[in-house]
């Protein structure tokens, strides 16, 4: 029997398990390089015990709602292992081990959202006090990248060293039981990702409207109750949220590289999904110890440098993996891939391509939400023109933005589809892993950004700096602003290649489950290919439908939380006196226990959406339609997320354009306009759009886990109709019910509160 075929059974050699023993190790010095970054950064000065006691409550208040999230989440992730139990599987060690995994996976997605939040609530008092120092820009610049260098160690260290242990205990059944593995980091991220962004933007647009707009006091100014609130908002969406979100894309990218490969081309492709991702360790390393501010520098020039020479570094060590490691020929395989070509070529040019998918994803990303680039400043100069015209030009970016990306995106994944010939769907997944071996810095690319943004909110209300530190912060800031816009550019590619390959293991899994019930082959084409019906269609327009839904959840959440802080907010400058002078302290605790609440409270609905959507159409219309569904929800899924992103990157960076003197100033018509263009923005780029890549990979994973189960009820000896229309049903109806629980929710802005609050106190 041929190689490939044997990867159930699979049986690793001796050398095989050295290989992968060398990548779990390689893995904990990830994990023990990002606890030295964590300590060299907690080593630097504090600033003043003003800056220190701002710093206390927004990390108090990140504790206290990733505290209550987590006993939100444990609820879900128990009924989640209990259900996994349920699906189909060869053996008991097969189903134990995905539940368990599926709680590993769960476990590290969560600790890696805590430790961004952990770390960057302190870094934050940290970069703000780097820039009164002398050589303040170069340092402040360093302390906050390796904050981010940190949380990307850790990211990578945890993904590769569970995806490892998961290879060394199941050897040829790892594939399954990396399914579990994958859903439960997909699955909590996705949750931290919605939570954190309803939380982050609902304090951000609350703070706004009532500080910016009403008042026309600075967006850190300490008078306002919100400040601490959109600080902590910051930490538990950017940081915690989009660590969260990298390490779900980490995991379920190698967990879909490992499922085809070994279905490839058994031991060689388990491993080679490894070796790949391993190799970015050591890059990331690199890059991010030779990110360092040079004197009259960009701080942008200065990240992407890294970026690139990482991303080489990490090229020319794959190049070599690939032809060491790999055979050259394909003659041991089987006939069928007779004239398949080179596999080493094969392996590293798709690696390639992931590699330059990644630099071309952030030179687009950067022309687009950039300050020093054509779009961005446009969007500035419609700014004189009123409101009206920046919202208008901010779409516009957005979507124009979106054509492109996608473009490449696709050209990606269609020329790994074609290169790769006979293994065709694993040089996606192979592409997939190129672009991981980036992730370690693009975390800390991303992590720069919310904490260079805290950075500047507690030198704001402190008023500890002097104006050279808070232009340092200011820059950074923005820089931060293009940072966070380009990972969420890369992240949505990460999670096309990842959603694509897991595509082909959702059809490879329904070959498989028909070839277990004795089906024979002309039986399991005739059924694959009722994928070409109306039921595909169909699926098609449900799954793109979703993506539209689930993005109006999103932003719907926003504005209902938004609501509540603007009452809040309006109340406290009403009825405590001495607060717009200054010798009265606002209730900040009171807005963030606001927001902590509604973004738990919202999070319900999107996630039943996520999960119940694929069960409610596969066992209601069938294998096809589910196919259709996810190929309509990976292809609107792509351009909604990056429309939402860059259009709500351009109107922040537009919005920083013209605090910096351009159009007026501020305090002028124009910031009013890139104020509200900037409001509307907030929960398109930190809400809706990041948590659509989560969202996509949720629910391929979802179709892969009950694929066996729709085949069960469809063809096999068990087939039932009844059986299947009840399942469908009831996930119909959990679907109808939250989303009916969640529009009965107010979603208008006054004076009238949501909920009955007790009476402040005045001074």
């Amino acid at each position: 029997m041929s190689r490939q075929f044997l990867a159930e059974g699979l049986e690793l050699s001796g050398g095989d398990y050295g290989i992968v023993a060398v990548v779990a190790v390689v893995a904990l010095i990830a994990l023990l390089i990002g606890w030295m970054l964590l300590k060299e950064v907690l080593a630097t000065g504090q600033g003043t015990a003003k800056m220190q006691d701002i710093a206390k409550a927004v990390q108090e208040g990140a504790a206290a709602y990733l505290k209550r999230q987590r006993n939100t989440l444990s609820i879900f992730g128990v009924i989640v292992f209990l259900l996994l139990f349920a699906l189909p599987a060869d053996d008991w060690k097969e189903r134990i081990g995905r539940s368990i995994f599926f709680l590993v996976g769960a476990v590290f997605s969560f600790l890696i959202g805590y430790t961004g939040m952990w770390l960057a609530t302190r870094a934050n008092l940290r970069v703000a006090a780097a820039s009164r120092e002398q050589g303040g820009r170069e340092k402040a610049m360093r302390i906050a990248f390796r904050t981010g260098g940190s949380v990307g160690m850790f990211t990578v260290g945890l993904g590769l060293f569970g995806a490892a242990v998961v290879v060394l205990a199941y050897a040829g059944q790892a594939p399954k039981v990396l399914e579990g593995f994958g859903f439960g980091a997909a699955l909590i991220a996705m949750f931290m990702r919605v939570g954190g962004g309803i939380f982050t933007k609902a304090a951000d647009v609350g703070a706004d409207l009532v500080g910016k707009v009403e008042q026309n006091i600075p967006e850190d100014d300490p008078r306002n109750a919100a400040t601490i609130a959109d600080n902590v908002g910051d930490n538990v969406g950017d940081c915690a949220g989009m660590a969260a979100d990298l390490f779900e894309s980490y995991a379920v990218t190698l967990v879909a590289a490992l499922i085809l490969g070994s279905t490839a081309f058994g031991a060689d492709g388990l491993i080679f999904p490894l070796i790949v991702p391993a190799i970015g360790v050591v890059t990331a390393v690199i890059g991010v110890y030779i990110t360092r501010a040079r004197v009259n520098e960009g701080g942008l020039k200065t990240i992407n440098r890294s970026f690139y020479i990482s991303a080489l570094i990490s090229l020319v060590l794959c190049a070599v993996a690939s032809f060491v490691f790999l055979p050259t020929s394909f003659a041991d395989f089987g006939a069928q891939y007779a004239n398949a070509g080179n596999p080493a070529l094969i392996a590293f040019v798709a690696v390639l391509i992931g590699i330059v998918l990644a630099g071309l994803i952030l030179q687009l990303t950067g022309y687009y939400t950039g300050t020093e680039h054509g779009p961005v400043k446009n969007v500035g100069k419609t700014s004189e023109t009123g409101a009206a015209t920046v919202i208008l030009s901010g779409i516009s970016v957005g979507f124009e933005s979106a054509v492109y990306t996608a473009i490449v995106i696709g050209a990606a994944v269609f020329g790994a589809y074609l290169l790769g010939g006979a293994i065709a769907l694993f040089a996606v997944a192979l592409a997939g892993t190129g672009l991981l071996t980036t992730v370690g810095v693009i975390v800390a690319m991303d992590t720069f950004g919310p904490v260079s943004d805290n950075a500047q909110g507690i030198a704001e209300m402190s008023g500890d700096v002097d104006e050279q530190a808070a232009q340092t912060l200011t820059e950074l800031d923005a820089v931060g602003n293009t940072t966070k816009a380009i990972t969420k550019g890369i992240a949505i590619a990460t999670a096309v290649l990842a959603a694509t390959a897991l595509f082909g293991s959702y059809q490879d899994s329904i070959g498989k489950a028909l070839a277990t019930i004795g089906t024979d082959a002309t039986g399991v084409k005739s059924f694959i290919d009722t994928i070409v019906s109306p039921n595909t269609l169909v699926g098609v327009m449900v799954g793109a439908a979703v993506v539209f839904m689930f993005s109006g959840l999103a932003v719907n959440a926003v504005s209902r939380a938004a609501g509540a802080v603007v009452y809040e907010v309006r109340r406290q400058f009403r009825e405590i006196a001495g607060i717009m002078e200054g010798t009265t302290r606002p209730e900040y605790g009171r807005v963030v226990d606001i927001v902590t609440r509604d973004s738990l409270r919202e999070l319900a609905t999107p996630g039943l959406l996520a999960v119940f959507a694929p069960i409610a159409v596969g066992f209601g219309l069938g294998t096809g339609a589910l196919a259709g569904y996810l190929a309509g929800a990976i292809a609107t899924g792509t351009l909604m997320a990056i429309f939402l992103a860059n259009s709500g990157g351009a109107w922040d960076n537009a919005k920083k354009l013209v605090e910096d003197g351009n159009h007026g100033g501020k305090g002028s018509e124009a910031h009013a306009a890139t104020v509200i263009g900037d409001t509307v923005g907030d929960p398109f780029k930190d809400t809706a759009g990041p948590a659509i890549n989560p969202l996509i990979k949720v629910m391929n994973l979802v179709s892969v886990l009950i694929a066996p189960a729709i085949v069960q009820f469809s063809v096999g000896p068990d087939a039932s109709l009844g059986v299947r229309l009840a399942i469908s049903l009831v996930a119909l109806a959990v679907i109808v019910v939250a989303v009916v629980v969640s529009k009965r929710r107010s979603t208008a802005i006054s004076d009238t509160p949501a909920e009955t609050q007790e009476p402040a106190k005045t001074a």
